[in-house]
């Protein structure tokens, strides 16, 4: 089983996300599930190999920091204990098949190994599973003190309901609704000290963007690395610049920050919101290719194609062939093709801009369209917006060179 092990974990969390509801996470949690079921299935592999008394063990770090960011993302315990559950299933299905298919292991053998490996992994599990809900449950109370359910669920209210109460509202909220919105969501992309050192400097951080802008702002924790925030203003002003002024003065480790468009009273509270969350889809899919501020300005239309990523890359391979192949050479093609198309196909007006010999413009063109297998003018709405995918999500839908 050991030499199994990396396949074992894949199909477990693809199983798990599969059959769980709430543990259908972003990247981030789901490398943090990963990273739990890893160190889980290797415990209880050594457990069974060692003869150790699984009531001695303690819970893998990883199990615990997930447990613990569950809490904090008001995820229900019930599901991490299902997820043990149906984990501890699929390890005792594979440990008995293993078992099966040895032929020198006598049926008297079999079932006695059947009923020990039964018997540790579920006492492991128990174990563990009882440090989990001791971890969860600290880490929940700790969270709901740190801030107002109240708070958070008059601002779940605002986003969902069809008809809200205003004036109980920027009461309890001490937030007009009344003026002009900006939502960010500012997260660290790893842990920044406790929760409450990571969110106390994104409030610090959320306070100094308001005062440049010359407004309030209202912030409401995700978890214990990231937060949600409006700003709310009165005035029109340059947002990016003073977000990257603000930026500019934040020391290291600095958050990043996905925002959505300005927009007007209620209906703009949550229209801005919904569009920095998809900002954010943008960022976490691009990786590093993204900078520290992500502008749903900038990514609209591919934060659409972000809802389904593996769907976008068959799309992508589709329309460009093999000019989306994830090398340097395709690459600078990809981008000339960028501008020649942008410039309205002219190969003079790309030649100055790349500062390339049109001759080498005319060459670049020539060689895209024979990796494409048909020329740009073909569906070219469909090419401009397959060359933006892949100049802001790289590897993501590109295809690895032969």
């Amino acid at each position: 089983m050991a030499a199994e092990r990396a396949s074992f974990v894949d199909n477990l969390v693809e199983m798990l996300a599969a059959e769980i509801a709430p543990l259908q996470h972003d990247d981030h949690l789901l490398g943090m599930l990963v990273a739990s079921v890893r160190e889980n299935v290797a415990g209880g592999l050594y457990v069974l190999e060692h003869d150790v008394d699984p009531r001695t063990v303690e819970a893998p770090n990883a199990a615990v920091q997930y447990a613990r960011r569950l809490a904090q993302r008001g995820i229900p315990l019930s599901a991490l204990l299902r997820a043990y559950r149906l984990g501890h299933s699929a390890f005792i299905e594979v440990f008995l098949a293993e078992i099966a298919a040895d032929p020198k292991v006598h049926t008297v053998d079999a079932a006695a190994a059947a009923v020990a490996a039964m018997r540790v992994s579920t006492a492991w599990v128990d174990t563990v599973s009882e440090q989990l809900v001791v971890a969860y449950e600290n880490a929940r109370e700790a969270w709901t003190q740190h801030h107002s359910l109240i708070r958070v669920s008059r601002i779940k209210e605002l986003l969902a309901a069809d008809e809200v109460d205003l004036i109980a509202a920027e009461t309890a909220l001490g937030y007009r609704f009344d003026q002009t919105h900006l939502a960010m969501l500012l997260w660290f992309e790893r842990d920044h000290g406790s929760a409450g050192e990571a969110l106390m400097v994104l409030e610090q951080m959320a306070s100094r963007i308001a005062a440049a802008l010359g407004g309030a702002h209202l912030l409401i924790p995700a978890d214990a690395g990231s937060a949600e925030v409006w700003i709310g203003t009165r005035t029109e002003g340059d947002h990016e610049t003073a977000l990257a002024k603000v930026l500019s003065i934040q020391a290291e480790p600095r958050p990043r920050v996905a925002i959505g468009r300005p927009a007007g009273g209620l209906a703009g509270f949550r229209s801005t919101h919904r569009q920095a969350r998809a900002a954010r889809a943008v960022a976490l899919a691009a990786g590093r290719r993204s900078g520290p501020v992500t502008s749903f300005a900038d990514v609209g239309t591919i934060a659409l194609l972000c809802s389904d990523l593996a769907a976008t890359r068959v799309w992508v391979l589709d329309t460009l062939c093999g000019l989306a192949t994830d090398d340097d050479t395709t690459e600078r093609l990809r981008e000339t093709v960028r501008v020649f198309l942008n410039l309205g196909s002219s190969h003079t007006a790309t030649a100055e801009r790349l500062n390339l010999h049109k001759n080498s413009v005319q060459y670049r063109i020539a060689k895209a369209e024979s990796l494409r297998g048909r020329p740009l003018r073909t569906d070219r709405a469909d090419v401009e917006l397959a060359l933006r995918a892949c100049r802001l999500l790289g590897p993501v839908v590109l295809a690895q060179p032969e």
